[in-house]
Order: C-alpha cells, then sequence, then structure tokens
C-alpha cells in the first residue's frame, strides 16, 4: 500500500459528532474535526449548489441536485470536480485530474446506493445499505487505511491509499462510517418531491427537522397544505418523509 502522505492534523477527518455540538463548536457543517483540533471549511464562491457545506459524505451526495432547469450535476466536468475539492478543503490533496473525477463518482453512486437502496423507505432502527452496497463500500474501504505514529512533534494520523485518485472518496465513505457510528439516525433528505433530494444531518434541538431549506422547500410545503385546506382536501398521506439510518 502506497502512503499518499495526506495528514489529517491538515485536513481532518470530515466527521462531525454528537459531543461537537454539545460543546458548542458552532455550525459543525462547515467545520473539519480532527486529531489537532478543527479548520474551518469554506466555500468556493463558484460551487453553485443549494446545500453546500454538510459533512463530507452527504456533501458529496449533495453535488448533484434539482435546478430550475433541471438535473444539475457539480461533477459533470473538471471545473466544477475542482470546485467540490475547493469547498471540500481537499485542493492540493487530492488529485484534481480525470481519474480522481471518476473515481469520486463512483464513490458517490456507491454511498447512493447505501443509504438509499432500492426497495423504498426505511426506518429507524432498519439497516440501508443491502448487500451489494456493503460489499463495494467495504472494498472501496480497503483501498486505504489509517497510519497513526509518534513524531518529534508528538501524535500523527496519515491517510494511504493504494491509489491517490480514490482519496477524496475513500474520506467520504470513511465520514459516512463515522455519522453512521455517531448519529444514524440523524442523516436525512429532504422531505420535498425531488428526484434527487437533498441529503443532510438534522443537527436541530428536537431531530424533526424534514427539509434541506425552510424558506424553500420547507414554505412551498406549507403553501401547499394550506391550499388543500382551503379546497377541504385530506392532507398528503406520509408527508413525503425520507429517512436513511445505518
Amino acid at each position: 500500500m502506497r502512503a499518499h502522505g495526506t495528514p489529517l492534523t491538515a485536513l481532518a477527518d470530515a466527521r462531525v459528532t454528537l459531543l461537537d455540538l454539545a460543546l458548542g463548536a458552532g455550525r459543525p457543517e462547515a467545520r473539519w474535526h480532527g486529531p489537532a483540533g478543527a479548520a474551518v471549511r469554506t466555500c468556493d464562491p463558484a460551487d453553485r449548489r443549494p446545500l453546500p457545506g454538510e459533512p463530507l459524505a452527504l456533501d458529496l451526495l449533495n453535488t448533484r441536485w434539482d435546478a430550475a432547469a433541471g438535473p444539475a450535476d457539480l461533477l459533470d466536468g473538471l471545473d466544477g470536480y475542482r470546485v467540490w475539492l475547493s469547498s471540500a478543503g481537499l485542493t492540493g490533496l487530492c488529485p484534481a485530474d480525470g481519474t480522481g473525477l471518476a473515481a469520486t463518482r463512483h464513490v458517490r453512486e456507491v454511498l447512493l446506493a447505501a443509504v438509499a437502496p432500492p426497495g423504498g423507505r426505511q426506518h429507524p432502527g432498519e439497516a440501508a445499505a443491502g448487500p451489494d452496497a456493503v460489499r463495494e463500500v467495504n472494498r472501496l474501504l480497503g483501498l486505504g487505511t489509517l497510519r497513526y505514529r509518534l513524531t518529534e512533534a508528538g501524535p500523527a494520523t496519515t491517510v494511504e491509499v493504494d491509489d491517490p485518485a480514490w482519496l477524496a472518496g475513500w474520506l467520504a465513505l470513511d465520514d459516512y462510517l463515522q455519522l453512521l457510528g455517531t448519529a444514524p439516525d440523524r442523516i436525512r433528505s429532504c422531505a420535498g418531491p425531488h428526484h434527487h433530494p437533498l441529503w443532510f444531518l438534522d443537527t436541530s434541538r428536537n431531530g424533526m427537522r424534514r427539509w434541506c431549506s425552510m424558506a424553500g422547500c420547507g414554505n412551498r410545503a406549507k403553501a401547499a397544505r394550506h391550499y388543500r385546506r382551503a379546497r377541504g382536501e385530506p392532507a398528503a398521506p406520509g408527508g413525503g418523509a425520507r429517512v436513511a439510518v445505518g
């Protein structure tokens, strides 16, 4: 296995924990958390997505969304891939070439299969990923590892990958496992009628967030409910909520 030499003290490990929330670490989706503390993530000015800045695994899923003109994909070319790497704080750490883009797009599909497998909605406590998705997630995780060591400056942790092209995707998969280990029932997708729903970590106090944006999908849902009530129509069954858990 070839060391890519990516120190987590610089990029940390893209994970958000409920402890971070309890300690008041600010908006957790805007921070990296790692052995040497946290560094602020800054969204690239060219990032046109409606919901950037979620934990890395969900942020990768959110590179595809429903735009007014139709489906949009930030990873439809190298320019967009470089924008995503910049927003994710991975510029200079992950190859911004066609091989890296192809690898990251594949990981995105695997992640989507893991959090939203065919067959319908999941309920709290049910496994989200089917056996094929589980096997592929584990195969991809096997392409890298974390190596811990002691240096003269203190402890250090490094990501090692077989091929640097897989580094961004490997970090996203590692982040997904961390989310499953800390807050699986807080991994949500927007309850709006989306072809490509946006994903988020529900950090609300009561854990009842349903919308990617109250100003957008939330207000449209309220307006639709008001319209139905005014016409005496029954409420839509279930509200269209989607929840994915590990």
